[in-house]
């Protein structure tokens, strides 16, 4: 998903992405995975079942083995700064948050169909590092070049799908974040 700045995006507006004219070919297919699932779940024959198709955001927890690990890891080594520029935006949720949420989903029979678990407004990458390296009193975060990143992702074994996209703007107009529970 993309993160809209030119218009609301929510669960009954919100737009996926990936139809963009100069999106890169790679980036549609975690795109076409969402649209494929959320498809299939809505065709799927659950007359008794209520449908809820959870799209969450980054869940930020203390745990070991996290995404909030990984980027303080970074932040340790003194590489946690901003990456291609860092406009990109990061959508996360606390992990206690996330369970919250979905307790509600749980007691809430009104509630069906696509819904975002997200903190209300995300925040760019370099503000996000800036304030995690803050937290953590590292007063230098090393950025990385577009280049780094391939690379490093192509020794992980990842994509940099997710870290690299950056949101659409117009010229002059403000920012607007998704809506979430």
């Amino acid at each position: 998903m993309r993160i809209a700045l030119i218009a609301p995006n929510d669960e009954a507006t919100g737009h996926i992405g990936g139809d963009e004219p100069d999106v890169p070919k790679y980036w549609k297919l975690s795109i076409d995975i969402a649209r494929a699932w959320e498809r299939t779940q809505a065709e799927a024959s659950t007359p008794h079942t209520r449908k809820v198709a959870m799209r969450s955001s980054m869940v930020m927890s203390p745990e070991r083995g996290g995404v909030f690990d990984a980027l303080l890891g970074l932040t340790r080594a003194r590489l946690g700064g901003a990456i291609a520029g860092g406009r990109q935006f990061i959508s996360w949720i606390h992990d206690r948050d996330f369970v919250r949420a979905v307790e509600l989903l749980i007691a809430r029979d009104d509630i069906e169909g696509p819904v975002n678990l997200a903190a209300p407004t995300p925040i760019a990458q370099r503000d996000f590092m800036a304030a995690l390296r803050t937290a953590w009193g590292a007063r230098i975060g090393l950025p990385a070049m577009r280049w780094m990143v391939e690379i490093g992702a192509f020794f992980l074994r990842t994509d940099t799908e997710l870290i690299l996209k950056e949101p659409a703007r117009r010229a002059g107009s403000p920012s607007r974040s998704r809506v979430s529970l």
